[in-house]
Order: C-alpha cells, then sequence, then structure tokens
C-alpha cells in the first residue's frame, strides 16, 4: 500500500468504480498486444497511450493553472518533427532518437517560457489568443518550409532496427503473439505514457501544485500571500510543453511519420478539450478515461453504427439515423450528453458521489 501511494504520490482516485475503471484501462494498455488481435486495436491502444500523456499536459494547465492555451499542438508537433527529421536527415539511430528528443525540448521549453513571460500578464482571453496566433503561425511555416519539413505531406522516415515491424525478438510466439519490433515499439510508447503520467501526478501534489491550485482559484491572493504568480504559471507553461513535446516523440515514432495533420492541425486541439471535459478537469485521471474513451470511440463507433444499422434493417428510419457516414454526428450528442450528466466530468462525478455517500 506504501508502495502504491508512492507511485500515485498519495492522490488515490477516491472512488472504488473509478479505482476499477482505471485498473481495467492500465490492464487494456499494459497487455494490448496480447490480448486483442489485429493491426488497429495496437494502433488504438498506441494512440490511448499518447494522448493520455498529451490530454494531462493540458490539464495541468487549464485544470490545476488556469490557463487556457490554444498553442498546445505546437509543442505535439515540435516533438514530432524533432525525432521525425532528425531520423529522417541523419539516420535511424538511437543517439539520433535523443538529439532530436534534446533539441525539440530545448526549442518546446523556450518557446513555452518566451509566451509565458510576454503573454501570462494579460488577461485569460488575451493569453488565448495570443497562444492560437502563434500556433497557427507555427503550424504555416511548418507547411511552407516544405524543403525541410516535407510541406503538406510531412515526412517518413526509418527507425532504430529494434523498432522496426520486420525485426524478430524471439523465434517463438508468445502467448501465440509473435513478438516483433512492433510490439518493442509498443511498450515503449507505454511505459514512456506511464512513468511521463506519474510524474505529472507527483508534480500537481506537490507543493508546486497546490500553489498552482490556489493561483487558479484566486490569483489577486495568492499574489499577497507571496507568490509569484507569473513565476508559477510560467513554470506551469514550460512543464506542460515538455510532455507535450515527449507525447508528439512518442507519437513520431510510432507512427514512422510526422507531418501537420497529425501533430498541428486545429482538430486535434480541439479533440484534447473534449478530452479534458469528458474526463474531468484538474483530476489528471481525467485524462486518462477521456482519451480512452474518445479514441476508442473515434476507432470503433463507426464499426459499432454498421452493426446497428444491419441489425434494424426491418425497423423505419433508424438504419439511416445509425448509417456509418454519421458517425460525427452521434460522437457529438454522446459529448452532449456526457456534458450533461457529467458537468464535473466522469471523474469529478464519480468522486462526488463517494463523497456523498460519505
Amino acid at each position: 500500500m506504501r508502495l502504491l501511494d508512492a507511485l500515485l504520490s498519495g492522490d488515490r482516485p477516491r472512488s472504488p468504480l473509478l479505482s476499477v475503471i482505471l485498473v481495467a484501462i492500465l490492464v487494456g494498455l499494459a497487455f494490448a498486444p496480447f490480448l486483442f488481435g489485429g493491426a488497429q486495436p495496437i494502433n488504438t491502444a498506441a494512440k490511448v497511450c499518447v494522448f493520455i500523456v498529451l490530454v494531462a499536459s493540458y490539464d495541468l494547465l487549464i485544470g490545476y493553472a488556469g490557463i487556457v492555451s490554444f498553442a498546445h499542438t505546437m509543442f505535439f508537433g515540435i516533438g514530432g518533427y524533432g525525432v521525425g527529421l532528425a531520423l529522417y536527415f541523419w539516420g535511424p539511430t538511437w543517439p539520433v532518437v535523443l538529439a532530436g528528443l534534446l533539441l525539440a525540448l530545448i526549442l518546446g521549453i523556450a518557446l513555452a517560457l518566451v509566451i509565458g513571460l510576454f503573454s501570462l500578464r494579460v488577461r485569460a482571453i488575451f493569453y488565448a489568443m495570443i497562444t492560437l496566433a502563434v500556433a497557427s503561425a507555427f503550424a504555416v511555416l511548418a507547411s511552407q518550409l516544405s524543403a525541410f519539413t516535407g510541406g503538406e505531406d510531412g515526412r517518413t522516415f526509418r527507425i532504430p532496427e529494434l523498432l522496426r515491424p520486420g525485426t524478430k525478438i524471439l523465434e517463438a510466439p508468445l502467448f501465440g503473439v509473435d513478438v516483433t519490433g512492433r510490439i518493442v515499439a509498443y511498450y515503449l510508447v507505454f511505459l514512456s505514457a506511464l512513468i511521463l503520467f506519474l510524474g505529472a501526478l507527483r508534480v500537481v501534489n506537490s507543493p508546486f501544485g497546490r500553489v498552482l491550485q490556489a493561483i487558479r482559484e484566486n490569483d489577486f491572493r495568492a499574489e499577497a500571500l507571496g507568490y509569484r504568480t507569473v513565476y508559477y504559471r510560467t513554470t506551469a507553461n514550460c512543464l506542460a510543453a515538455a510532455m507535450a513535446v515527449a507525447a508528439g516523440a512518442l507519437n513520431a515514432l510510432w507512427l514512422r511519420y510526422t507531418g501537420p495533420d497529425t501533430t498541428l492541425s486545429f482538430a486535434i486541439m480541439v479533440d484534447i478539450l473534449l478530452m479534458v471535459v469528458i474526463g474531468g478537469m484538474g483530476t489528471l485521471y481525467g485524462a486518462v478515461i477521456g482519451a480512452t474513451l474518445f479514441v476508442v470511440a473515434q476507432n470503433y463507433l463507426q464499426k459499432l453504427m454498421a452493426v446497428g444499422a444491419k441489425a434494424t434493417e426491418a425497423i423505419p428510419i433508424l438504419p439511416r439515423l445509425l448509417d456509418p457516414d454519421r458517425w460525427l454526428l452521434w460522437l457529438g450528442v454522446l459529448f452532449v450528453l456526457s456534458v450533461y450528466f457529467f458537468p464535473t466530468g466522469i471523474v469529478g462525478r464519480l468522486r462526488g458521489r463517494r463523497g456523498d455517500r460519505r
């Protein structure tokens, strides 16, 4: 129990049902290559891992520090382009991966520092607009520098041999699954995501994290108590940017590709916001719930609707409503319902029920 408290930094789920859900997600992700057959399940699991880190990093900003930023995909893109372009131009070796990640972290943290120092002194809405402008400018720059970044087409690159699908790690199958470099790449993504998430838990449950929450609730009072709000917000901005850079690097290694559509698209920013709201802001565990539900829905809602349409062929109108082409409509309906029934997010609602029972 002490080890568990140490790993979770004393921040337990505080709800039996939430604990069961989180353990089920952890087990599902940990054994995804062996539990589910085919390429789509492992791709979905890897994307869930990446977005858990990305959404947790954004929750550190909006949920704990009260900072509304639209530049998060920029840092995600910096991580993807940093590692991807390094592998493309310098070759598929581990030192190149580390060099690309280091350069991306330096650039991402430097930009976050500059944005924080020059922008966090203004009101929240103006800061959000500034970050949106910076992110848009970066996306345009990535598209225009086609000789370097590949433009709208992006860059496809080779990864270290250990991570390649054609590399066979074990001669005999393990639990009926051939252990290849693809499995190694998945566990690199999974373990990195787990370490980064536990690190984020450590940050928000530290004295630094408590000050961030105090600033979120009342920045004038926190300033009056002697806390330099700009310093704490800028530091939170840099930490969140570093996590987003790491998530982008993991995404690039998994996809073996980097481009504006997979990292810099504003649609990704909207998805991050939806995941934070669905899971619950200011909880971090909400990032796990929100990312898992949203990514799984994105990948499997169409298939479920196709099954439903076929099963209701004899009923008028219903098959048309369940047509797989209308999956975005139903995803929007699910989002509206989740916000209506879970205004504080799923994690907030489950913890609230626990508190009401007490």
